[in-house]
Formats: C-alpha cells, structure tokens, sequence
C-alpha cells in the first residue's frame, strides 16, 4: 500500500515538471512582443537623447541658419566665447605638421596641414553634425564640414573618400574620411581648419598634434588676445616648432621651448621636379637615400610624381 502511494507520488511530480516549462514557455512567447516593442521603444529613446546631448548647447546660438552651401561664411563673431574641448578625438594618429597657420606663398593658409598618406583613417574631432560634404578642384579637394555643440566647426580637406553625408550626426572618433591628395594640393596631406562663427582660428592653440592631445579642457577665444596666442601656439606647436612626440622625427628648437638634452635638427622639404630620382634628391640635400626613405616612410623603388613633397 505504502509502496503504491510512493509511486503514485512520484507520477504526480514528474507530471508537474512537465507542466511548469509549458506554462512557462507560453508565458514568454506571450511577452516576446512586448519585449520587441519596449526594445523599440527604448532604442528610438536612446536616439534622442544623443541627438539632444549633440545640440543641447550654449554654441547653438551662434549661427544664424544651418546651410549645406557655404563652408566658410563669416558670421558675427562674439569678443569673446568659451570652447569646450573635452568632448575630442584626434582627426589623424599623425604626428607629423608640415604647414603652418596663416600667411603662405602669398596668401592665408587658413588651417594646418598634417602628413598623412592615402587611404589613412580620417575622424571627427568632436561630436556633432555633417554640414558640407563636396568636391573643390581648387580648392580643398574632396572635403567634409562638421559643426560641433562647442560652437567650432571643423574642415577636413583633399581626402580621397569621404564616408559621411550632409546633415548626419557623428561622434567623436567615428571615420568620416581617407586620406588623400585632392584639390589644390602638393602631396597626401590632412588640412584641417578650426572655424568660429566662420573665421578660421589656429588650430595649434587649442590642438597638439605631436603629442596627439588637446592643450587644455576648454580655451578661452578673445579677440583683444588671440593674434599673440596665435603666433605663441605655432612657435610651439606648429611646423618646425618643439618636438617632444615619439614618432623619431626632430625638429628645430624653440629658443626656451624644449629640453636641449634632447637632439634636434631642422626638417626641409623637397618638391619633387619632373625627372628626378631619390639619388639626385639625396646629392642635392647632402643626404642619402636611406635617411629619405625612412623619413618619408617609402622604400627605394617607389616612383616619384612631380609635385610630391618629400622631407630630408
């Protein structure tokens, strides 16, 4: 008798185990909608709160309209404006400025050009949104413009490919662009422009690109101030100006600047001419061919282009 209350026991339990994950598995495709739909909810959330995290900012005052035209329009230009730049990533892992900020060849040169070469990895500088995204045959080449929440707009010019389009919103860090050689330029290079209100600011004063680093968390724009900050930035951080970076490339002394336990030497460059080979380059300069080739980055059989910009 005991023993068949045992069994009969047992059959009830196993029969409730079986029960409980059919219960259960219905209970769950019951709530698999819902669970889709609050995903949905939440995702569609999350995207505005980035979008209002983007433009959510005192800088939005600053512009009258927003245009996909015009990539350097002046506007009216406060006396002076607060710029955050915690929010940053470095537009290039280049360490390597090869122009300076303002008068060149007879003109403003209205950014910095950094070396890179093509097909390199090009970044937004801070979050924000596409603006421009064109082609300037003499001009910038293939570019892209973004406006940023910190009241900065920035230009990123003679890409070869651009990887973004007007009126997308990015993040800081996320690939918008190639390196490249478009437009009015003279070998692979990264021009890029700091703009406030559309006047072009020294990118040097508030960028350290041989130490891939902002030169503080914000920087204070006064018009009373800027032309001195401006002349001080590319003195010590612009072409030719203190190198503490880790890439192996010297650079001339700042008098005061660097560390003068640290051996420095002046870097040229070379416009290469129709004809000419790394030999006649390296007799010109007094060098050779290997210290050309480990500079530049190239080996001994590239072919040289007219034009090309070489460092000895």
């Amino acid at each position: 008798m005991i023993l068949k209350k045992l069994k009969k026991t047992v059959l009830i339990a196993v029969a409730s185990l079986a029960v409980i994950p059919t219960a259960a598995q219905d209970l769950l495709a019951n709530q698999a909608p819902v669970d889709r739909k609050m995903k949905a909810v939440d995702s569609v959330m999350m995207q505005q709160l980035i979008k209002n995290e983007v433009w959510e900012s005192p800088a939005a005052n600053l512009y009258e309209d927003w245009n996909n035209i015009y990539a350097n329009r002046p506007t009216s230009l406060p006396d002076s404006f607060r710029i955050d730049l915690r929010d940053f990533c470095m537009p290039t892992t280049s360490r390597v400025v090869t122009s300076n900020f303002g008068a060149r060849w007879g003109r403003q040169h209205k950014g910095l050009d950094i070396k890179v070469y093509i097909g390199d990895t090009i970044r937004a500088a801070f979050s924000g949104k596409v603006r421009i995204v064109r082609y300037e045959a003499r001009g910038y080449g293939k570019y892209v413009v973004i406006r940023h929440p910190n009241g900065l707009e920035t230009i990123y010019g003679h890409m070869s490919k651009q990887l973004v389009s007007e009126n997308q919103d990015v993040r800081a860090g996320e690939p918008i662009g190639l390196g490249g050689n478009t437009g009015r330029s003279t070998g692979s290079h990264l021009h890029f422009e700091t703009r406030l209100c559309g006047v072009a600011l020294n990118p040097a004063i508030m960028f350290d690109f041989r130490n891939q680093d902002i030169v503080a968390d914000d920087w204070m724009f006064c018009r009373a101030t800027y032309n001195k900050e401006s002349s001080q930035a590319t003195r010590l951080r612009g072409a030719g100006g203190v190198y503490r970076g880790g890439d192996g490339l010297n650079y001339a002394e700042v008098p005061g600047g660097a560390d003068k336990s640290v051996a420095q030497r002046q870097t040229h460059y070379h416009k290469v001419k129709r004809g000419e080979t790394l030999s006649a380059i390296a007799r010109k300069h007094h060098t050779t061919i290997n210290a050309i080739c480990k500079l530049n980055r190239i080996n001994k059989k590239v072919k040289l282009k007219p034009g090309q910009i070489l460092k000895y």
